[in-house]
């Protein structure tokens, strides 16, 4: 089976060919008893826009929509050049994944009424797939071997799970009972992580995206071992009983702090790294704790994170020193950093355990709802 999904959530215009060869079965062929014998990832193109939205802080929307417009065709291109497919008219290609939400709604539209275009050409069904569920189901893409064992007997040994996606957009604790079987148990209530990343880097006048910045800064205060100046910004909702985040108020501290300094010290070096590491740790406390308290609540089996703010070196290893302190006997899952921000190879992925669920070009709507059970 050969996948072509498109992703257009966000500023982000990408396109992944991907080919599943399941192992034979005389069973009917579901989800229950596919077998995957390997994942193949033929193309996986990206096309940034972070250069075009970086002088305004954040993804303008009705500009990142006119981007994808003119780059989902070379874009499509490319990804046929890099997977060997030439016959443009009819390609050997079983469905056509796209994103159906959660996102920007002009730039998911985008997305969308060009895969419909593609089904109608190609005569295709769609499989519409939920972003959130696809940055889940990264952690099982590798782009270093097409040889890759996924299948869903060997996938119930890390379930059930909490999922922490965690992205410019999206803060999610999900409780993951099954494939397709989710419970959102918390969310931002404001601020998602990784826009406070942007919007405290902004303050600071460091570039966007935010949170690469942000962490470049803080990492250069521990290479040169500089003192850190004696400040400590709030952790919202820490120790609040529920599982949701809030981020405005530690982005309004940030910026209380760098209104009531000088000049001289608002431009230092030395100021822009010290709030760095503090902006930076205060999220990943939050994140950490909250985490750890839905594992040891739901008594999971495995801890998986994913979105954008996962590709955090820093965040990555901490929430690994955490687990292995408190919750030595819990799995851990992080997706290869290439997997992290958006992609459409993880569109393509989650779309082959929902094919049956393919529809119609005519019956394809935006909708961000995650599957609940």
């Amino acid at each position: 089976m050969i996948i072509l999904a498109i992703e257009t959530s966000c500023d982000d215009t990408c396109i992944s060919i991907l080919k599943f060869k399941v192992q034979s079965s005389k069973l009917k062929a579901t989800t229950q008893n596919l077998k995957l014998k390997e994942i193949k990832i033929l193309s996986n193109i990206v096309s940034s826009q972070v250069e075009i939205h970086k002088k305004y802080g954040g993804v303008y929307p009705t500009m990142a929509k006119r981007e994808h417009q003119k780059n989902l065709l070379p874009v499509l291109k490319k990804a046929f050049k890099k997977a060997g497919i030439k016959n443009f008219i009819k390609p050997k290609i079983d469905f056509i994944a796209a994103t159906k939400g959660p996102g920007l709604e002009p730039c998911l539209w985008t997305g969308v009424n060009f895969t419909k275009a593609l089904a109608h050409l190609w005569n295709l069904k769609i499989i519409p797939v939920n972003h959130i569920e696809a940055h889940i189901l990264a952690n099982w893409l590798s782009p270093v071997s097409s040889n890759f064992q996924f299948s869903i007997f060997n996938f119930q040994k890390y379930l059930p799970a909490i999922c922490l996606v965690v992205s410019g957009g999206h803060t999610q604790l999900i409780l993951m009972r099954d494939f397709g079987k989710y419970k959102i148990l918390g969310e931002t209530r404001d601020d998602a992580a990784g826009e406070c990343f942007d919007k405290t880097a902004r303050i600071l006048g460091l570039g966007y995206p935010g949170g690469p910045a942000i962490a470049a800064e803080a990492a250069k205060i521990k290479n040169l071992k500089l003192k850190i100046k004696n400040f400590s910004l709030p952790r919202p909702m820490i120790y609040s009983k529920d599982y949701d985040f809030s981020f405005s108020g530690l982005k309004t501290a940030v910026l209380y702090d760098f209104k009531k300094q000088n000049s001289k010290t608002r431009k230092s070096k030395k100021y822009v790294q010290a709030m760095s590491v503090e902006i930076q740790q205060a999220v990943i406390d939050v994140l950490i704790k909250k985490t750890i308290k839905a594992a040891k609540d739901y008594k999971v089996k495995t801890i998986i994170l994913g979105g954008g703010v996962v590709a955090n070196e820093e965040l990555r290893k901490q929430f690994g020193e955490k687990i292995k302190k408190e919750l030595s006997n819990i799995q851990y899952l992080t997706p290869n950093i290439q997997f992290c921000t958006d992609n459409a190879a993880m569109i393509a992925l989650t779309a082959y355990f929902h094919n049956k669920e393919a529809k119609d070009w005519k019956n394809i709507k935006v909708n961000a709802n995650l599957r609940t059970n």
